[in-house]
Formats: structure tokens, C-alpha cells, sequence
């Protein structure tokens, strides 16, 4: 039996590709967040600690601007990470209205642990597809992503 087409032909096979991106990602983003959880962290908190630990230190500005958050938001997440010692903030030696955030020894540590456990998770879900596939997918999002992103400033 052939498809019947609701809105069009380049329309439905946008919203056949919309609907499964969603559901892909939403299901991949769950379970990554169940695997970031079993090491007390919470998504932003872990991503900070994987931006900071390949990046290093960094502008709080930058960060914010890295992580797709809001200023006050990453504040408070820099403010928890720094009560649980896992980040310190400095002044930056260039610019004194800046503040440099880095991981702390004990975070370096951590996220040494951790980072490789939850890379072997990612390649673990990931593996449904190969690895030519992988490299496939990851470059066609990313052509949609950078596309989306030059929509998004008009």
C-alpha cells in the first residue's frame, strides 16, 4: 500500500524526518541523563565539568556561551559546583571584571573517573549503528544544526 501524502511531499518527508530526530534525541538524552545521575550529578553540573575539563579554565561569560545557558544559570551552577569544591573561580589577570573558572584537583580526578564511564555508555547506546553510519549521522546534524543556526539570527 503506497503512503498517502498529507502536505506535500517535501512536507511530509520534513515531518517524518522531524518526528524521528525528536523521538531519537529525547530517547538518547534520557538515557544519558540516567547514566549522568548514578554519579550525583545533575545534566548541567556534568556538563560544565566536561566543558571545563577538555576546554580548561574559562570566562564565565565563555562558558555560558559554550553550555547554551543563560548567564544566571550557569552561575548557579558554577555557585553548586563550587560548594561541592569541584570548581573555583578566579579573577582573570587581563580583565578584572572577568572571572575564570577551572576545575579543582579533586574534580580533575573525577572527571578523569567519570568521563571515560560515560564515553564508554554514549559508544555503548550508540552502537546500533556503525561506525561509518555514526560518522554519517554526526555529520549530516551537524550540516542541520549549523543551517538552524543561521535561521535562528534572522
Amino acid at each position: 500500500m503506497e503512503k498517502v501524502q498529507k502536505y506535500g511531499k517535501e512536507a511530509d518527508l520534513a515531518l517524518n524526518l522531524w518526528v524521528k530526530l525528536a523521538r531519537a534525541s529525547a530517547t538518547f538524552g534520557k538515557l544519558s541523563a540516567v547514566n549522568i545521575k548514578t554519579f550525583g550529578l545533575t545534566e548541567p553540573q556534568f556538563a560544565v565539568l566536561e566543558c571545563l575539563g577538555h576546554k580548561g579554565p574559562l570566562k564565565l561569560s565563555v562558558l555560558s556561551k559554550k553550555m547554551l545557558m543563560s548567564g544566571g544559570n550557569t552561575t548557579c551552577v558554577v555557585d553548586n559546583l563550587e560548594k561541592q569544591n569541584l570548581v573555583e573561580r578566579t579573577q582573570s589577570k587581563e580583565d578584572r571584571r572577568a572571572i575564570i573558572v577551572q576545575l579543582t584537583p579533586e574534580s580533575k580526578k573525577l572527571f578523569d573517573e567519570i568521563f571515560i564511564k560515560h564515553a564508554e555508555f554514549i559508544t555503548k547506546i550508540a552502537g546500533v549503528l556503525t561506525e561509518k553510519e555514526q560518522g554519517t549521522l554526526a555529520r549530516l546534524l551537524k550540516k542541520l544544526g549549523l543551517s538552524l543556526k543561521d535561521l535562528r539570527s534572522n
